[in-house]
Formats: structure tokens, sequence, C-alpha cells
């Protein structure tokens, strides 16, 4: 018995997650260490340094992204081989997109209401310039911006941009005309479903990389936060903050076995690796191709899989939209800025269509929160308030969207596995 639990351990250290939760620890105590030894700007440069590697991560990850989405997209919508079945699916994967954002704006509506963390909080030292480059993307948020980030004009433009919306829609009409072609291109999406595995298997290389850069975000972030002070001040807003989040988990694991049953805990064991990876590098983006394979692992057809977790991406950020809400109505109460329950939900539709539109845009949310307060006459630069902890809160609402966008994925396969 002594030899199985010991062989556990060590298939738990020596696995990926293991391996980024020993990366996590050792990351904050250098960190730490060195915010408590050395000047501010000694620590400055090594955070820059440092976070190198997790920024060599990351544009791994992106390397990937584009081929990957394409390649399985094309492929899964040809194997599907009707618009009538897309758009069932597709209808399917927007109701749930919409329902769960709208269940994630009313959580964190509920909870800085009742726990109200912006009321007679005293911040000195705000850094108000820090709030610029956030603020001055909020023009961007327009209708017509919204449907230029949707369409692409070229398809090579959305890839080396990353623009997965863009790239979605260019694959949904490539793997359509496709499917209409019938046995004429079989030879072409039996080339892409090639390429596809070799993109995939580029991931696994591409994942052995991963505890290297969760240490190098970890350890930066930590070199220049004083987590002590961090704690102190911020404590009421964070802890709220975490209230909310940790109801949206219950509520999103429930609903997993609700409809998973027993299912649920494996898919949960199965994603462990991308949420821990998610959590580090605050980039939910960086465990798509990991994601990818471990739903596929889980028994959801790669044709599904590749449908929905693009527009997942895209529309099913439940950790952000809970956010979005939050942080709004925090500064609100901030500033003192009275808003009545028919403002709040109005303030709430605003944030459900306007975050649609952002997807892959850095540190979309504040951009999100920046603009709805600029709409509903609450000081824009309050923005300013919540950039010392976003670092924190975003690596526990990019966990969130992992869990979310798993979890949507898994379900619709199911549905459609009674389809067939």
């Amino acid at each position: 018995m002594q030899e199985v639990t010991e062989t556990k351990k060590q298939s738990f250290l020596s696995g990926l997650t293991g391996q980024i939760i020993i990366a996590m620890v050792l990351g904050a105590i250098l960190g730490i260490i060195l915010h408590n030894s050395i000047s501010p700007e000694a620590a400055q440069a090594f955070s820059s340094k440092i976070k190198m590697l997790a920024t060599v991560f990351i544009r791994l990850v992106q390397m990937i992204i584009s081929p990957l989405v394409f390649t399985t997209l094309v492929v899964g919508i040809a194997k599907l081989g009707d618009i009538k079945t897309v758009g069932r699916i597709g209808g399917k994967a927007i109701g749930w997109f919409f329902t769960a954002s709208f269940i994630s704006l009313l959580i964190g509506l509920f909870y800085v209401n009742i726990l109200q963390p912006g009321v007679g909080l005293k911040l000195d030292h705000v850094d108000m310039a820090a709030a610029s480059e956030v603020t001055g993307k909020t023009q961007n948020l327009s209708f017509d911006n919204f449907v230029e980030h949707i369409v692409p004009k070229s398809i090579v433009e959305a890839m080396a941009t990353n623009e997965i919306l863009q790239i979605v829609v260019f694959s949904i009409f490539f793997g359509l005309a496709a499917a209409s072609l019938g046995e004429k291109v079989k030879p072409i999406i039996g080339a892409f479903d090639k390429l596809s595995h070799i993109v995939l298997k580029m991931v696994n290389y591409v994942m052995k990389f991963a505890p290297i850069g969760v240490f190098g975000a970890i350890a930066g972030v930590f070199a220049i936060r004083d987590a002590e002070e961090l704690v102190i001040t911020y404590f009421k807003f964070f802890g709220s903050f975490l209230i909310g989040i940790s109801t949206l988990w219950v509520i999103l694991i429930a609903v997993g076995y609700i409809f998973l049953k027993g299912r649920m805990t494996e898919l949960l064991r199965r994603i462990t690796g991308p949420l821990a990876i998610a959590f580090g590098t605050t980039s939910s983006e960086a465990v798509f191709p990991k994601l990818t394979e471990e739903l596929e692992g889980f028994g959801v057809k790669d044709k599904i899989v590749s449908f929905m977790l693009p527009l997942g991406y895209s529309f099913n950020l439940d950790g952000s939209m809970m956010y979005m809400t939050f942080a709004s109505i925090f500064i609100a109460q901030f500033y003192n800025v009275h808003l009545d329950l028919g403002t709040q939900m109005a303030m709430l539709l605003v944030l459900m269509l306007t975050s649609k539109g952002i997807a892959g845009v850095p540190r979309a949310s504040l951009v999100v929160v920046a603009a709805t307060c600029g709409m509903f006459d609450i000081p824009i630069e309050g923005i300013a308030l919540i950039l010392p902890i976003d670092h924190f809160c975003d690596m526990f609402r990019s966990a969130t969207n992992v869990l979310g966008n798993a979890l949507a994925t898994s379900v619709v396969g199911q549905w459609e596995d009674g389809k067939e």
C-alpha cells in the first residue's frame, strides 16, 4: 500500500501539473526574496527579464493556435457534413454561452452589491498614469469595430494576429464549401487532418516548457509587488472577488455533474494541467492546444472540440464576465456614484454585448470595464484602482474561463452523441 502511495506521489511530481505547481511555489519564493532584498529599480529590471520566460512560452503556444484552429475546424465541419448540423451545434453553443455569461455577470452583480468592497475604501498613491494604456483602447469599443472584429478582410492577417473569431468565420465558410463538394475534396480534408495531428504533436513539445514559463511569470510579479501590502490594502476587494469566483466554480461544477454525471470527475482530472497553466500564466489562450488534446482524450469527438473551443474562446469567458460587473460597480462604489438596480441591469446587458467582440485583446476585461464606466458616467480613471491587484484576479478568472469552456464543449459533445 505504501509503495502504491509512493508511486502516485512520484507520478504527480513528475507530471506536468506537479511541475507547474512546484514552479509556481519556487517562483513566488524567489520573487518575494528579491523584493525584500534588492532595490525597486533592480527588482523592476529583474522582473522584466524573468518574465521573458513566460513571454517565450506564450508565444510558442500562439505560434500553433492559428494552424490548429484552422485545420481542426475545417476537418470538423467537413465531417459534420451539412449546414443544418453546423447550425444545430452552433445554436446549442451560443445558447449555452449566453446563458453562462448572464449567470456569471449576475454573480458578480450580486456579490459586489452585498459585500460592497468599494464603500469607504481608502487608497493612497494610486498610479493614474498606469491606467492610460488601458483607457486608450476603449475608443475601439464600438458597433463598427465589433463587426470588423468578427469578419476578416484577410485570413492571412487574421492568422498573423491570432484573431480566433475571424479564423473561425473563415474556417466555417471553407469547411461548408468543402463538405458541399463531397468526394472531390477528400484528399485535401485528409491532408488537413494529418496536418492537425502534426500540430497536436507540436503541442506536446511546447508544453514541456510550461513550468519554466509559469516560473518566470510568478517570479516577475512577486519581485515588484509587495504581496503582504497588497493583501492588506485590497483584502476586502480580493476577498469579495474570491467569494464570487468560488460561487461560480461551485455552480459550473454542479452543472457539470448534472449533465455529465460521474464523468465530471474524470473531466476535472484531465483539465487539472490546463487549469494550472492558465492560473500561472494568466492566459487561457496558452492552454488552448493542450485543452483540445485533453477534451478529445476525454471522449468528445474531434469535430465537436474543433468547433466548440474556438467559439468558446470568443464568446464564453465566464471568469472574465463575473469580474467585469464586479470591477465596474466596485469603481462606482469607490467614487460614490449611485447606480440603481435598473441602471445596473442595463450595465449588465451592455457588458454582455461589448465583451463578445474583443477576444484576444490584451487585458480585455479591463478594457471593457473602462469602456463601461465611461458609458455610465463613472470616472474612467478608476481603472487605476484595480490595476495593482488585477494580475492576481486574472489568475483566477483565466482558470475559470478554461473550466467553463471545457464544460461547455463536453456537455454539447454529449448532447450530440445522442443525435447519432
